[in-house]
């Protein structure tokens, strides 16, 4: 057995480009190789354009921040991995204009995944940079569909230990590009998820079988939805938590209230406190703030 990862980390940039969607030359530095120069990191993303398994942009804004983004030929090598098996990249992941377009949101989406990975690493966690997935389609029927930001696995505890918590959210990054009210809706497409059975084509299911929810086909427990709020002020936080506790009471009573942990948080505060912090504001409770590890199903 070999015992050289050959082309390891090569492997990891290109998967995490394909992942994430895009990122900055220092975001991709943090994710992948935060112990070493980075220098060492822009060699590698050039030797990985040199190959034409990756591309950038230059933004002219932020001192022309250069962006990187998996090409069309990246993402079909990487689509093929097992770790990244099942994957359904956008069409316009490796389009320049449509990153040049969506980057203020997709970079935002990125600097969450770091807020994660590097308070995992700090506190002895196992969070990887493949264990934060973005735009994953979940069906809940009529052609409709629920796509997350971002899917996020972590676990509690050292890889090693023994009765580490496996967690997993759905993370929504606002950027106040949209009022209050329509972030709030968001929940409604949630509730639908939590309740979705699909129905085979042709074929009636008899009563002697258990309706299965589309969602336990993939998790054991429903993940937990997490609301991260950037680019506004005291405010605007206010107002959209405000929003989401009164979508909240909207919904048809079901057990998605009851089940689902749905908090929200200023990536300010993630930023400078760290998400496992007490900086997240349960939307039934906003006076709260709790960390988003710490909350469970809330109590009947």
């Amino acid at each position: 057995m070999i015992g050289v990862d050959v082309g390891g980390g090569d492997r990891l940039a290109l998967g995490v480009l394909t992942q994430y969607r895009m990122a900055t030359t220092g975001q991709m530095h943090r994710v992948i190789a935060p112990e070493v120069r980075i220098e060492q990191t822009r060699r590698r993303l050039a030797r990985l354009r040199g190959e034409g398994l990756v591309d950038r942009i230059t933004l002219p804004q932020a001192g022309r921040t250069r962006v990187w983004f998996p090409t069309a030929y990246g993402v079909q090598l990487a689509s093929e991995w097992p770790e990244l098996r099942g994957r359904r990249p956008s069409r316009t992941v490796s389009d320049p204009t449509a990153v040049r377009l969506k980057a203020s949101h997709a970079l935002t989406v990125t600097e969450t995944a770091l807020v994660f990975l590097e308070d995992a690493r700090r506190r002895g966690d196992v969070c990887e940079p493949l264990d934060w997935m973005t735009e994953v389609h979940h069906p809940i029927g009529s052609g409709e569909a629920v796509i997350p930001d971002a899917l996020l696995y972590y676990r509690h505890g050292p890889a090693d230990g023994a009765g580490g918590a496996m967690l997993r959210a759905f993370v929504e990054v606002d950027r106040a590009t949209m009022g209050p009210e329509r972030l709030a809706a968001k929940l409604t497409a949630y509730e639908r998820l939590h309740r979705y059975v699909p129905m085979v084509p042709g074929r009636r299911p008899t009563p002697q079988e258990a309706a299965v929810e589309e969602w336990r086909r993939r998790y054991p427990l429903f993940p937990r939805l997490l609301f991260v709020l950037d680019a506004t002020g005291p405010t605007g936080v206010a107002n959209r938590i405000t929003a989401l506790r009164a979508g909240a009471g909207l919904l048809t009573p079901s057990r998605f209230s009851y089940d689902v942990p749905v908090l929200v948080a200023p990536l300010a505060d993630l930023l400078h406190h760290g998400p496992t912090a007490p900086v997240w504001h349960p939307i039934h409770d906003p006076d709260r703030r709790v960390g988003w590890t710490e909350s469970g199903p809330r109590q009947t």
